[in-house]
């Protein structure tokens, strides 16, 4: 259950860094190469996309996380059907 909540808190903290970027983008247009401000959400964007990623390979690895697509349906192979 914690692996799922971590993975909610990291993308809604993506997306509001996002939203923080393109607000940095129009507010430091003026200023004209001073301010860092929008390299520093990107930096923290890119490093949250990188513990997104790795929490979402960690939970389908240990099989925490799995697809219940309809067309991702496992067949039973005749080796593993019981006789």
């Amino acid at each position: 259950m914690w692996l799922k909540v971590i993975i909610v808190v990291l993308f809604i903290g993506l997306v509001a860094s996002l939203f923080t970027g393109l607000t940095f983008l129009f507010q430091d247009r003026e200023s004209e190469g001073k301010s860092h401000r929008l390299w520093n959400t990107l930096s923290v964007r890119l490093v949250m996309t990188a513990l997104l990623l790795g929490f979402l390979m960690y939970g389908v690895f240990t099989g925490q996380l799995a697809s219940n697509a309809p067309w991702d349906a496992r067949q039973p192979t005749e080796a593993a059907a019981p006789k």
